[in-house]
């Protein structure tokens, strides 16, 4: 078998990242490789400064180069309607829709006992005090349509509903068992706009 200490490693490091085989990371070697030198640099640079730079909004948890998300900072959007989401990855996805004009909360995971994830291990105390504080109005809850997403939403639901906030779920234009990220942009703005209220 051939050995390539440098190549080898590079294959290696790429076959961490998610969703990333040997065959894929083998062929993303390759691609970069090709690569002229200049673009290699810039990828790694951004690569280093993403990981230095890139930090969690204080109000959401959603992804920021500052204090506060872009969102979060944005005084034209609605601070009254928040949309829970697993991840900050998720924010992205919905945005992505161009329609929601509230802001969010990211959970930072969901109820999942067979990894060992509980509520105690989700971002659940700024939901609590907005809520507290009667600070919003309506709570979406876009968790994913699989059977933690749907465990997590029924806990979030729970632990507001005798509060004085309107409770939702995105509709079930995204496919159960799906996640949002394999949605496209309008059957997730459907899910959003056809949104159900929550008893």
């Amino acid at each position: 078998m051939l050995k390539i200490k440098s190549f080898d490693k590079c294959v290696f490091e790429l076959g961490k990242l998610p969703g990333i085989g040997r065959k894929t990371a083998l062929r993303l070697a390759m691609y970069i490789m090709k690569m002229n030198e200049r673009d290699v640099k810039e990828l790694a640079d951004s690569i280093v400064d993403l990981k230095q730079n890139i930090k969690f909004c204080k109000e959401c948890g959603g992804l920021s180069d500052g204090e506060l998300c872009s969102i979060c900072a944005d005084s034209y959007r609605d601070k009254r309607v928040v949309c829970v989401v697993e991840e900050p990855k998720d924010i992205f996805i919905i945005e992505s829709s161009g329609r929601y004009k509230g802001v969010y909360h990211v959970l930072g995971g969901k109820i999942a006992p067979l990894d060992g994830i509980g509520p105690d291990e989700l971002n659940l105390q700024r939901l609590i005090d907005l809520a507290c504080e009667n600070k919003v109005d309506e709570v979406i809850i876009a968790t994913n349509p699989d059977i933690e997403g749907e465990t997590t939403a029924t806990y979030v639901y729970k632990l507001l509903k005798d509060f004085d906030v309107k409770m939702t779920r995105i509709a079930s234009g995204v496919p159960t068992g799906g996640l949002l990220e394999f949605s496209d942009d309008i059957t997730i703005l459907k899910a959003i706009e056809n949104r159900r209220e929550m008893y």
